[in-house]
């Protein structure tokens, strides 16, 4: 356990090296991937410089819980139907590549080692791939939604379900006899479909309810909690079960995916799953040990090229014979080249297993983490190939990824900040001429409404800078502010104009000088309510003298012109008058008082 000052300046460190590195990557145009998993390398226990740990291994596995709320936060873009239709890419491709890139793998390690058992398992736990990296990637690209970000996904999601019959498979191949009946796959395949059921439970009915609740109270504090807790039992039930945490969590995702709390949730973890993934790849990057490498450089190179070759074959020709085109075949092939983060924990139960010893895995490890490495590379000259191949590629199905309100295929024009009264109806005129929009509120009543009546109305408080990365506010062309709060309006004028500098932000405000605040803190437009009613009742006022419609309206509009100028002018000569002066016979106030 690090003392205070030592961990402190781990922290230094870490934070520092990170910086520059991710700076100078992203500046050249290699992703921040890539500038993670060299920080790693730099202040890793097996190179020169300032180590912060030897404990790598406890470390890459509490940074695994990045990699879980990465996947649920790709559950809660995923609707259950979606994965429905992904049905023939997910158990057909995805099944194929892990059998034949195994097959392929084995071959190699089995002539490479000479015994056959062991390769096996080699093989099949080098077919899998990382889905931290490659999500991760997708997602930082917004290429979750292209055509190999799907067929991508599909096979990663295969892959986490692979994991239960690899556990299954090392009694076997360590005993070199029948499996055990403690460990009989039967059972496990029974506690992995308890498991499903309750998470099915937990995140169709439990949660909504729970989340309402809290909404209705206005604990937000609660909420996100409540939602941490849930993220991680069900990646906790996954792993109780013999499979991926990644994978509970991805399910639990997808079961919230129709809520109309979704946003807010995808809003609340987004900055944590961040960091804990940053964490990941320096973890990562601090598992590759150099020395390893340098005792046998050739024989260690001639096994990367083996692996990232045979991976690359199967998956081109796999994807092809599923119907990719061949632009989308090589991106998936160098995309999923790599071993995954699974490798270590299936690698380290077989040395526990008696199946490896110490040489060998770290070997193996060191393989993975350097194929790991590598991976942004890959991915960059997959995407160099895949352009250089003349392909009709198919479009893209939007309706996979998250498009601020998961609506239609295209992202709204519009953002509705507030839907009552006010909102509501700027939203009837923008469906009547069939404008894209979506509205946020944070009455949970108000939403369950509208939502039950088929408006696309999500759960949601626009003051959340987290939620306005969530909903995509720099896609919109507008933001419509609706609050009836004018402090919470400033408060969101200022966020979204901070967060999108472009948007035209469109406000509601009571009074000429709430109007001029807003200005101040970045509104293009602000209408006082109080104003705009009585030039209303102006304009009326001017027709029921017998002026025409067109000149009692531009009579209106010269008011309304620079600003207001005549009614600020005229609104000076007003007296104010107290609330209990203006009273009737009886001592009620008056219906026509103002204050």
């Amino acid at each position: 356990m690090l003392d205070p000052d030592s961990f402190v300046q781990a922290a230094v460190v870490v934070l520092v090296v990170a910086a520059i590195a991710v700076a100078l990557f992203r500046h050249f145009g290699l992703g921040s991937i890539l500038g993670l998993l060299v920080t790693g390398v730099l202040i890793g226990p097996y190179t020169p410089g300032p180590a912060i740990t030897n404990r790598v291994d406890e470390l890459r596995h509490f940074t695994e819980l990045g990699v879980v709320l990465l996947l649920f936060v790709i559950g809660l873009e995923m609707q259950p139907r979606r994965l429905w239709e992904m049905r023939h890419a997910l158990f057909g491709l995805g099944t194929a590549q892990v059998l034949l890139s195994g097959l392929g793998l084995t071959i190699y390690f089995g002539l490479l080692l000479g015994t056959w058992p062991v390769a096996l398992l080699i093989g099949l736990g080098l077919a899998l791939s990382s889905t931290a990296l490659v999500m991760q990637y997708l997602y930082e690209r917004g290429e979750i939604a292209s055509p190999h970000g799907q067929t991508a996904f599909a096979i990663l999601l295969l892959q986490d379900l692979a994991v239960v019959p690899m556990l299954a498979l090392l009694p076997v191949l360590a005993s070199r006899g029948p499996l055990p009946a403690e460990t009989a796959i039967g059972w496990q395949l029974a506690g992995a479909a308890l498991m499903l059921g309750l998470l099915v439970v937990l995140g169709r009915w439990v949660m909504p309810w729970v989340l309402e609740w809290l909404a209705r109270q206005y604990n937000r504090e609660a909420f996100f909690l409540v939602v941490m807790a849930a993220v991680f039992v069900a990646a906790w039930a996954m792993d109780l079960a013999g499979m991926s945490m990644a994978l509970g969590a991805f399910l639990l995702g997808m079961m919230l995916s129709e809520s109309r709390f979704n946003v807010q949730i995808h809003a609340s973890v987004e900055p944590h799953k961040g960091l804990l993934m940053s964490l990941f790849f320096i973890a990562v990057g601090m598992s590759v040990d150099p020395a390893v490498v340098a005792a046998e450089p050739f024989r260690f190179l001639d096994a990367l090229l083996a692996l990232l070759v045979i991976k690359a074959a199967v998956l081109y020709w796999l994807c092809r014979r599923f119907g990719s085109q061949p632009a989308e075949a090589a991106r998936v092939a160098f995309l999923l080249a790599q071993a995954g983060e699974f490798g270590f924990i299936l690698f380290g139960a077989a040395k526990l297993a008696g199946l490896m010893d110490d040489a060998l895995f770290v070997q193996i490890v060191a393989l993975i983490s350097l194929s790991m490495l590598l991976t942004p590379l890959l991915a960059h000259f997959g995407t160099w190939a895949g352009g250089r191949i003349v392909s009709a590629a198919p479009p893209v199905d939007a309706h996979f990824y998250y498009q601020a309100g998961r609506t239609g295929a295209t992202p709204p024009r519009v953002i509705i900040a507030g839907y009552g009264r006010v909102g509501h109806t700027i939203g009837a005129v923008l469906a009547a001429h069939r404008i894209p929009y979506v509205a946020f509120d944070a009455n949970p009543v108000l939403v369950a409404r509208w939502r039950s009546d088929g408006y696309p109305v999500f759960y949601g408080d626009i003051r959340d800078p987290h939620l306005l990365s969530a909903a995509r506010v720099d896609q919109a062309q507008v933001v419509v502010l609706t609050l009836d709060d004018q402090q919470a309006t400033l408060a969101a004028t200022s966020l979204v104009r901070g967060h999108a500098p472009g948007v035209i932000i469109v406000a509601r405000a009571r009074d000429l000088v709430a109007c001029d605040a807003l200005f101040r803190a970045g509104a293009s437009k602000a209408f006082p309510e109080a104003v705009e009613a009585s030039l209303r009742l102006a304009t009326e006022t001017l027709e029921g003298l017998g002026i025409s419609d067109r000149a009692a309206e531009a009579i209106v509009d010269d008011a309304r012109g620079r600003d207001y100028a005549q009614v600020r002018s005229n609104l000076d000569a007003v007296p104010v008058v107290p609330p209990v002066a203006a009273t009737d016979a009886g001592g009620t106030e008056a219906p026509g008082s103002s204050s």
